[in-house]
């Protein structure tokens, strides 16, 4: 009766520090990110003002944006704005960086989210098949795929895709997320390309988007495939050395009783957060392949600030990442309450 009394206000403490945690990973986050910025070998105002500008004018930006002022105090101003949702304007855009961020993420969410389905689809069962079958051809196949996908360049690979699959053979759609006939036709509600088609109910725009996004987010996939697949089949080769694995063959259950029923479920748990991490990499690190795809999502977006010296838009991209991973980890954590009782003891 009195487990059952204070278990709530276990749970409660529980949630309270964590979430304590979370909120100072942020300010930490914040506190990096800010200075990092101010360290920087990039002139933001050189960047607004342009090369050619006199020194009064550098000189009134200069003290427009504060940088007359002591760090800490810039800090204070920094942190003042993010907590009312401003992160500043953007040089490349000129308009701000939050709107910007929340105009070029769901692309870069889209993408990530069709790639991650691809590389956990694929990435377990076949982590899976190489542990229940060690040193057969089927693990040495799948170690071969996960070493390919470690070591091969993903801009390459997104070339040499475009080169196979667009130019040469036609089955996919090229770079951008429509065809230039189609963009600007369904009107964007969600951001997401084929949710918005979807809603619209043009399945023109739909199966469009569709042959646009097959082809990267399957190379962004295939990346997460090899280290998913690698993680699987180490989880599941410690569990199948189980003394509870020899009982229940023991018993008499099937193999792919034993595999999924008993060694698999009890890897769940750590598999959640390898497949959260694997996620969380693929939308701050879909960089590159947006860039071979021209695909107008957040990877471009980051890429072109850092290029222009945008410190704005380049801090708010950082905090946003972080704060990516940040929930991810948390959302992490509570499924491994879900899933895991021991962890509600």
């Amino acid at each position: 009766m009195s487990v059952a009394i204070l278990a709530p206000g276990s749970r409660t403490r529980r949630f309270s520090k964590r979430l304590t945690q979370v909120l100072v990973t942020l300010f930490g986050l914040l506190v990096l990110t800010f200075f990092i910025g101010r360290v920087m070998p990039v002139d933001p105002v050189l960047a607004i003002v342009g090369p050619d500008a006199d020194q009064s004018t550098y000189q009134q930006v200069y003290q427009q944006l504060g940088f007359d002022k002591s760090l800490l105090t810039q800090f204070g101003i920094y942190l003042n704005n993010l907590l009312h949702g401003d992160f500043g304007n953007a040089l490349l855009t000129g308009k701000p960086v939050l709107d910007d961020i929340l105009r070029v993420f769901p692309a870069t969410l889209e993408l990530a989210t069709m790639a991650i389905i691809v590389g956990a689809g694929l990435g377990v069962p076949l982590g899976v098949l190489a542990a229940a079958r060690r040193n057969s051809v089927s693990d040495y196949v799948v170690r071969i795929i996960s070493l390919a996908g470690y070591s091969t360049p993903i801009f390459w690979v997104g070339m040499m895709g475009l080169l196979l699959f667009y130019a040469w053979l036609g089955w996919v759609g090229g770079a951008g997320r429509l065809d230039l006939g189609l963009d600007g036709i369904v009107p964007r509600r969600t951001g997401l390309m084929t949710v918005d088609a979807l809603l619209a109910g043009n399945s023109a725009v739909f199966w469009n988007a569709i042959n646009h996004l097959v082809l990267p987010a399957s190379l962004l996939g295939f990346h997460s495939l090899a280290y998913i697949s690698r993680m699987t089949r180490s989880f599941m080769l410690a569990q199948l050395s189980q003394e509870f694995i020899i009982t229940a063959r023991v018993k008499g259950l099937t193999e792919r009783q034993v595999i999924w029923n008993h060694a698999f479920r009890n890897i769940l748990v750590q598999l959640l957060t390898v497949v959260a991490l694997a996620y969380g990499s693929l939308l701050e690190g879909a960089v590159l392949i947006e860039t071979v795809f021209s695909w107008p999502g957040f990877g471009s977006y980051l890429t072109g600030s850092l290029l222009l010296g945008d410190m704005n838009a380049v801090m708010g991209c950082v905090l946003l990442v972080g704060m990516i991973f940040v929930m991810l980890n948390l959302l992490s954590d509570m499924l491994y309450q879900l899933f895991d009782p021991r962890t509600k003891s």
